[in-house]
């Protein structure tokens, strides 16, 4: 089933009628050696270059990588490259996928800044050398997208969630959905503090959301409030300081999140979820949080 949804009245299906996936299995994860703020190129930045406690950046990210492997996941870890870095938030340089019929496959970024596009072939070769078909846009064609920073998969069920207006274009959904054939549900972003769908958009299983909802248009908010079930809702300064909806759910229960929201936090325990606090502050003065730092796979 291959369409681009962008308002409610082109639902023609129900979460029910979509192929089941399985959850992503592995974890990767890169090192963050190289990490700094060496430029501006989202709002988050302003102010940090040069700022970046390494050490402290080193203890966070291996907090982190414990808390995968304890989970049971599997996780693979590849170098950071020197000259990007930016390489440690590796949900941005591609999305995999895995079909019916167990066959992996992999669309490639095309990322929006100069300073970032040479991450992609370091990301590539992880995929090369685990057995995932891999795809690239014409570039000719689509000068932006930006992997899962802004498409999401909705938890354990055939159905995209793509997020445009700031790194990615809409029409490359269209390209995506024919590839993968999927259904992508396209959301326009309007802020720019939430540049990416995963800084306003957390999927944490498959009835329950996670949302800054001013970030998102009327028509956004109608499709999510209409495919979710529960939709929770993060306060501005804790969506825009502490990077709450930039969590990560990778079983549909563990909600790995910055430390500090305390609000978001007692929605997601009276929710049921089981929360898990991490400290990300030195990478959130490069914009990225729990759920940029990695990229589940199958």
């Amino acid at each position: 089933m291959s369409k681009v949804i962008t308002s409610v009245n082109q639902l023609d299906f129900s979460l029910s009628d979509l192929e089941d996936m399985p959850a992503p299995g592995k974890v990767l994860l890169v090192k963050p050696t190289y990490f700094s703020v060496e430029y501006v190129i989202n709002p988050h930045m302003e102010g940090n270059i040069g700022d970046v406690d390494k050490l402290q950046a080193q203890n966070e990210w291996e907090h982190l990588k414990s808390a995968y492997e304890e989970l049971g996941l599997y996780v693979h870890v590849q170098e950071g490259k020197r000259g990007y870095p930016d390489m440690v938030f590796c949900a941005n340089q591609s999305l995999p996928n895995i079909t019916k019929e167990g066959k992996k496959e992999v669309i490639m970024g095309v990322m929006h800044s100069d300073q970032r596009k040479g991450e992609v072939p370091y990301i590539q070769e992880v995929y090369e050398k685990s057995s995932y078909d891999i795809v690239h846009l014409d570039k000719d064609r689509f000068s932006d997208f930006e992997g899962m920073g802004d498409a999401l998969w909705h938890f354990e069920k055939r159905l995209i969630w793509g997020g445009y207006g700031y790194r990615s274009s809409k029409e490359v959904y269209d390209v995506i959905s024919d590839t993968f054939d999927t259904p992508v549900i396209a959301l326009e972003l309007i802020d720019e503090r939430f540049y990416h769908l995963d800084t306003c958009l957390c999927i944490l299983d498959s009835e329950t959301a996670l949302i800054y909802p001013k970030a998102f248009t009327d028509e956004g908010l109608e499709l999510i409030r209409t495919i979710f079930k529960n939709v929770i809702e993060a306060s501005k300064y804790e969506a825009e300081k502490l990077f709450a909806c930039n969590a990560t759910c990778p079983d549909g229960k563990n909600v790995f999140i910055q430390q500090g929201c305390v609000d978001v936090n007692h929605k997601l325990k009276d929710a049921g979820f089981k929360v898990h606090e991490f400290s990300t502050y030195e990478f959130l003065k490069s914009g990225g949080s729990v759920f940029c730092m990695k990229m589940l796979l199958w």
